[in-house]
C-alpha cells in the first residue's frame, strides 16, 4: 500500500477549495485538513473526509501543527473591486495570512502549490498604470507570487505558482444577492433565474476566459503531481465580453460607471499544463446552456 500524504488547504471551504477537497478525498491514500476563516467559505461547502480547522492562515503553525507533503493555498481575499474599499483586510488575509503559510512551509519543507491571480497580466491602463497595480487584491497577489519564488529560491523549496482565470462552476457566490464578494458567471446566472436584468460596469466590452472549476481542479492536481518550480495558468480558450455573457443567459442588461479596476483579460497560454497532460473539457456555453435548460 503506498503511504499516506497529508494535504492542507487554505480556502478549503470556499468555492474552488471545496471542489479541490473533494477530488482529493477520492483517493483514500490522501489524509486532508482544511484551514479556513470563513471569511468567504461556507461550512455547506464542507466535504465528508476532510478535517476542518477554523481559523486564520497567519496562525497555520497553530492550527495545524503537524507537517504535511503538499500545501494547496488558496485561501486569500479574491475580488477586485471590494479591495478598493478594504484595503486593510486585503492586507491580512493576503499579506499577513501568507507570510505565516511561508514560514510554515519553510519550517516543514512540504510541496506549496499556491493560487495567483491572472490579474496580475492585465493590460495597462490609458494612464500607464500597470495592471497589477489596478487594485489592492491585484497588487497583493502580485507581490506575494515574486516573494514565494524568492523563498523558493533562498530555502531551496518545492513549489509551483497556478493562475486562476476566471472560475466558474456549482457552488459560486452571487454578490449581487448574497454580498460583495460574488462571481460574475453565478450574479448572471441568478439574474437570469430571478428574471433581474444584470448590472454590468463600464460598457460590457470586457473580456474574460472563463474556465470551469472542474478543469481548474483537474489543473492543481497535476501541478501538484508534476509541476516543478514554474507558473502554469489554467484557462480555457474561449474568451467572452461581459455583453455576450449577458445575451447567451437571454438577460437584460444594465451598465453601470467603469471603475478603477475595470479591466479585460484574455486566455493564456496552456502549453505548460498541456504537457503534463492537462486538458479543457468544459465550455462556458455548455454550462449556460445545461442552466436554461433545466430552469
Amino acid at each position: 500500500m503506498a503511504s499516506q500524504n497529508t494535504i492542507l488547504v487554505t480556502g478549503g471551504a470556499g468555492f474552488v477549495g471545496s471542489h479541490l477537497i473533494r477530488a482529493l478525498v477520492a483517493d483514500t491514500n490522501n489524509a486532508v485538513i482544511s484551514l479556513d476563516n470563513y471569511f468567504a467559505g461556507s461550512k455547506d461547502n464542507h466535504v465528508e473526509g476532510a478535517d476542518y480547522r477554523e481559523g486564520h492562515t497567519k496562525d497555520v503553525a497553530k492550527h495545524v501543527p503537524e507537517a504535511v507533503d503538499i500545501i494547496y493555498h488558496l485561501g486569500e481575499y479574491s475580488r477586485v473591486a471590494p479591495s478598493l474599499e478594504e484595503p486593510q483586510v486585503v492586507w491580512d488575509l493576503n499579506m499577513n495570512g501568507t507570510h505565516g503559510v511561508m514560514e510554515y512551509w519553510r519550517k516543514h519543507k512540504p510541496k506549496l502549490i499556491y493560487a495567483g491571480s491572472s490579474t496580475k497580466f492585465a493590460e495597462d491602463r490609458d494612464d500607464g498604470v500597470a495592471g497589477q497595480n489596478r487594485a489592492p487584491y491585484s497588487w497583493t497577489k502580485a507581490a506575494n507570487t515574486d516573494l514565494i519564488h524568492n523563498y523558493g529560491r533562498w530555502y531551496d523549496l518545492q513549489y509551483s505558482i497556478a493562475y486562476f482565470y476566471n472560475v466558474y462552476g456549482p457552488g459560486e457566490r452571487s454578490g449581487q444577492f448574497d454580498g460583495a464578494y460574488g462571481t460574475v458567471i453565478e450574479i448572471f446566472k441568478q439574474c437570469y433565474l430571478k428574471g433581474k436584468p444584470a448590472t454590468i460596469n463600464g460598457d460590457g466590452t470586457q473580456t474574460r476566459a472563463f474556465t470551469h472549476v472542474d478543469d481548474t481542479v483537474n489543473a492543481l492536481l497535476l501541478i501538484a503531481e508534476k509541476g516543478e518550480r514554474d507558473e502554469y495558468g489554467i484557462s480555457a480558450r474561449e474568451v467572452h465580453a461581459l455583453n455576450e455573457v449577458a445575451d447567451m443567459f437571454g438577460i437584460e442588461k444594465e451598465h453601470g460607471p467603469a471603475t478603477t479596476s475595470t479591466r479585460s483579460s484574455c486566455a493564456c497560454d496552456t502549453s505548460k499544463l498541456a504537457a503534463l497532460g492537462w486538458k479543457q473539457h468544459h465550455t462556458l456555453a455548455d454550462y449556460i446552456h445545461a442552466i436554461r435548460n433545466n430552469a
